[in-house]
């Protein structure tokens, strides 16, 4: 047979698909010493071992089947699969709200290179449709790609121009805007637009997905109905992150963009209001069910306000016991111009950092502290070390999130370098970045285990 049917298969799981005349594609029954497993035969990553052939179960997962352990192989089926969806022009439907879906990429937008074995972003805005028709029940769906981008590959170039985006969208009358984005910085970029798109009219929502579509467990489809439902529907008019609330597909949280963090690497429940409880629930049944009494509500004008600035000569330095002050002195020299700490307890660093975070003072570096505690305040007054360290110049942010400050204080840098005028911006809460208090459900971090803990995850849904 042609090497074009074996797709990066090589070496000794080469011959074997030989031996059995078994094409990648082609649908096969394949007999181990581990039982029977019938599927599709997938190209496989060209990079790893010859010593397992990959297959596309009926379940839809995809397994590594094991040479050593095969014992026949037949194939009774043969159909190249298209791993493309096609665009489809989404149909018009007279009273349903008009949303824009922005495009940058991640794992929403996205499939599996099989030659490669990674997630890569391929699919269009307007190939979601293809692959979502129940959109076209919640709204009227416009869509454009403005990047094609991982999210670890957003900077603020692209926040300014989403937020410069969303800004022209908004003028021309749209009702909500979805922009899919990948996971791993969503928070990050949730908060530059909150910050430079304020007194907002109508949603916009982040979403994204934990799991690329081509899996039978991805959260894509839904959170995208999700994110939709909010946009077009909601009355929730604030920058705002939708995914999973609870692992089961029922429903999702919004999460204010500035007080969201990335909490698992995996899950698909990942997402977590931080200090505070989400703005909402939604689900396609009963829409948006605020959670927060007071939230900044849906309008009818057009009155936004875009600040699409940034100073990218701002870093966070996450302390560590016996961190050398030639850390950041390299950062001072190389032109930095803001520092964010993410400090101990209650924003502490070693007394071997005194010197060069006074040094950073006197060149003009605006120094921020926020604790990696995660939950909680920067409380300097309490310890001498934490007074000596606004002496030097470190101002507390609150409870702030690190991320956020650290966006913050690049969009507050972009303003101006007046440094009662960045002081002013940073602890002015824009959005709840900062509120005045956690409430007693803010903080909810549960150890399995113990019986009171156990008998209460019998009792909700994981």
């Amino acid at each position: 047979m042609a090497e074009d049917f074996f797709q990066g298969y090589w070496g000794a799981s080469l011959e074997v698909l030989k031996k059995y005349n078994c094409r990648v594609w082609s649908q096969a029954e394949c007999q181990t010493t581990g039982g029977l497993f019938k599927g599709t035969i997938l190209p496989r990553a060209a990079f790893q071992d010859d010593q397992h052939i990959v297959m596309k179960v009926n379940t839809g997962y995809n397994i590594g089947v094991d040479i050593s352990t095969i014992t026949s192989m037949v194939e009774t089926d043969y159909k190249k699969a298209n791993y493309h969806i096609p665009e489809k022009e989404f149909p018009y439907t007279e009273g349903l709200p008009h949303v824009k879906l922005l495009g940058t990429g991640g794992t929403i937008a996205s499939r599996l290179d099989y030659r490669t074995g990674a997630v890569i972003p391929a699919f269009s805005p307007g190939e979601l449709y293809g692959a979502v028709p129940e959109l076209a029940d919640i709204c009227n769906l416009e869509t454009e790609k403005v990047f094609a981008v991982f999210s670890e590959n957003m900077s603020p170039k692209e926040y300014i121009a989403l937020a410069k985006k969303i800004g022209e969208e908004i003028q021309n009358g749209i009702e909500g805007i979805v922009i899919g984005h990948g996971t791993d910085t969503l928070a990050h970029t949730a908060a530059a637009l909150t910050f430079m798109c304020q007194n907002l009219p109508v949603p916009i929502v982040l979403v994204g997905s934990q799991r690329s579509s081509d899996r039978p467990s991805s959260d894509a489809a839904l959170n995208l109905m999700h994110a939709m439902t909010a946009a077009g529907h909601g009355d929730v008019a604030e920058v705002m992150v939708c995914m999973f609330g609870p692992t089961s597909d029922e429903y999702g949280f919004l999460h204010r963009g500035t007080r969201v963090r990335k909490m698992h690497s995996s899950y698909r429940s990942t997402f977590r209001t931080i200090g505070d409880t989400p703005v909402a629930t939604v689900d396609r049944k009963r829409g948006v069910v605020p959670i927060k009494e007071e939230y900044n509500h849906r309008r009818h004008d057009r009155d936004v306000k875009i600040i699409p600035t940034f100073d990218d000569r701002v870093a966070i330095l996450y302390y560590y016991p016996g961190m050398k002050p030639d850390v950041l002195d390299a950062l001072v020299d190389n032109g930095y111009k803001g520092i964010i700490w993410d400090g101990t307890g209650l924003g502490h660093v070693n007394k071997g950092m005194f010197d060069a975070i006074q040094r950073a003072t006197d060149k003009g570096v605006h120094q921020y502290m926020c604790v990696q505690t995660i939950w909680g305040y920067a409380h300097m007054f309490v310890y001498d070390t934490g007074r000596d360290l606004m002496n030097r110049g470190i101002i507390p942010a609150g409870n702030m999130l690190a991320e956020t400050a650290y966006i913050k204080l690049g969009w507050a840098l972009g303003q101006t370098h007046d440094r009662e005028e960045v002081k002013k911006i940073m602890l002015t809460p824009i959005n709840s970045e900062i509120t005045p208090r956690e409430p007693y459900n803010g903080y909810l971090v549960y150890q399995g285990g113990v019986p009171e803990v156990d008998e209460f995850v019998r009792k909700v849904h994981k």
